[in-house]
C-alpha cells in the first residue's frame, strides 16, 4: 500500500514530524479504524506507533487501486493509547 500526502496536511502538522507518520502506519502493528471526517465523510483511521513509540492516529483517504492519500495526524489521547496497546497486546 502506497502513501502520498496532501499538501494541506503537511502544512496542518503540529508537534509531529512527517516521518513519524510514515513509521506509524508502515512499522509494527499499524491498526485500520473506519471513522468519520467532516461533515461525516467517511475516512480511514490508522492508529499506530512511530519507531519511537509514540502513539498515532492517521486519517487516509483511498484515492487509487492502491494507494491512500494522508489527511492528517495527531497524537493518541490518553485512552486511546490504552485501547491501541490491549488490541495490540491480543495481536
Amino acid at each position: 500500500m502506497g502513501y502520498v500526502w496532501a499538501l494541506v496536511s503537511l502544512a496542518r502538522l503540529k508537534g509531529i514530524e512527517p516521518h513519524e507518520v510514515m513509521q506509524a502506519l508502515t512499522t509494527g502493528r499499524p491498526w485500520p479504524r473506519s471513522a468519520s471526517g467532516p461533515g461525516g465523510i467517511p475516512v480511514l483511521t490508522i492508529w499506530g506507533r512511530s519507531q519511537a513509540g509514540r502513539h498515532l492516529i492517521v486519517a487516509v483517504r483511498h484515492v487509487g487501486a492502491f494507494e491512500w492519500q494522508i489527511l492528517g495526524a495527531r497524537q493518541m489521547r490518553p485512552g486511546e493509547a490504552d485501547e491501541y496497546d490491549r488490541w495490540e497486546a491480543q495481536q
